[in-house]
């Protein structure tokens, strides 16, 4: 495995909320291939397809926990037990669709289940300075990094044709996309009172970020409503592709692309606590901002095969028209910046659902890892 990250990962305590989704399955797959003693805490997957199911990845990392991020008292527990160094925090209810049908979950799941992590971790770092762990130190503990994973989806979105920066308002039309506007301040509160950056060392050992990614694609996904997912299994049974949205504009990006730039902050945040807490955008260059529509022709191409239907509602439930990323800051603090462009990431995708039927999907997923980085 080439690593990009200079054995930064080898033998460091990982957990990862929501591993059993396909964001999270697939950031497993990379931490234990570089080395990471990786746990993960999560729901049951989707589906029996997932990438989480097919890869194996559970049995491989250290620890493959069922658990709910609403119940703040089990996720102590778990980061007591475990005590990891780095947390990556995925779990969320995740689509839009959805939250009209269960607004009240998707807050419960994605707010208050936010809120339950950072206070796992405040509760881990107090047992830390107070010597219930390990020995009280502020000179040699290391940080506990926290990179909390949002959505593009968290800005007040006014359909603007530049992209978002960092520092924009948070809101959101939708229970979903309000949710994680939510989140956000939520976020921003927490490092604010409890993780403040000028408390570093004096009160507290906790290096705190949000990350925010555009419409992350790529195998193993079978959710509802997801443009890929809706492809795959129509060319599966050789139907025709109904289309929601085909003028929809979004910051399509392969998964592997904001992963990179979480585990990139990660170490960023590691090697200085105080410097790198804060939000950030990590999309696509703005050639790869595509129409719902495009995106799902390159899967048809890259298939050779396949229909496309526009059955577009105009009294559907709301959903955004033109949502883009500012990813300046993520390529000039970081020295982040995407890998693939929009025809290398439906190529790449569409590999995966071209094979995952024959081939060992493990393997496979390291393959696309090493593709991606070479």
């Amino acid at each position: 495995m080439i690593d990009i990250y200079n054995g930064f990962f080898k033998g460091k305590k990982v957990l990862v909320t929501g591993h059993t989704g396909f964001k999270g399955s697939w950031l497993s797959i990379w931490l234990h291939e570089l080395g990471a003693e990786v746990v993960g805490v999560g729901l049951d997957p989707f589906s029996d397809r997932d990438n989480f199911v097919l890869s194996g990845i559970g049995n491989k990392i250290r620890a493959d926990i069922r658990a709910d991020i609403r119940d703040g008292q089990k996720m102590k527990e778990i980061f007591a037990e475990y005590q990891p160094e780095i947390v990556f925090h995925l779990a969320a209810q995740p689509l839009v669709r959805l939250s009209y049908e269960i607004p009240v979950e998707t807050y419960e799941t994605n707010v208050m289940g936010t809120i339950n992590v950072m206070e796992a971790i405040r509760h881990l770092n107090h047992l830390r300075l107070s010597g219930e762990i390990g020995t009280p130190s502020f000179e040699t503990l290391k940080p506990t990094v926290g990179v909390m994973i949002t959505t593009d989806k968290c800005y007040d979105n006014c359909e603007q044709l530049e992209g978002y920066v960092e520092t924009d308002p948070f809101g959101g039309y939708d229970p979903y996309s309000s949710s994680k506007g939510a989140c956000e301040v939520a976020i921003q509160s927490w490092r604010r009172s409890f993780f403040n950056p000028e408390d570093y060392g004096k009160k507290h050992t906790v290096s705190l970020a949000s990350v925010r990614a555009g419409n992350v694609i790529g195998g193993g996904d079978w959710a509802k409503d997801r443009i890929i997912p809706d492809c795959i299994r129509a060319l599966e049974t050789t139907k025709v592709i109904d289309i929601r949205s085909p003028k929809a504009v979004r910051p399509w990006e392969h998964v592997l692309e904001p992963l990179s730039g979480y585990m990139l902050l990660a170490q960023k945040m590691w090697d200085a606590p105080t410097e790198y807490c804060e939000g950030w955008n990590f999309g696509p260059e703005s050639e790869s901002v595509l129409t719902v529509w495009e995106v799902a022709t390159a899967i048809i191409d890259n298939f050779g095969y396949g229909e496309l239907k526009d059955v577009s509602d105009p009294n559907a439930l709301h959903e955004a028209n033109l949502l883009m990323l500012n990813i300046n800051k993520a390529k000039t603090r970081l020295g982040w910046k995407p890998r693939l462009n929009a025809k290398e990431t439906a190529v790449l995708t569409s590999d995966w659902y071209k094979r995952y039927k024959t081939e060992n999907v493990y393997d496979l997923c390291v393959e696309e890892i090493e593709k991606f980085l070479g």
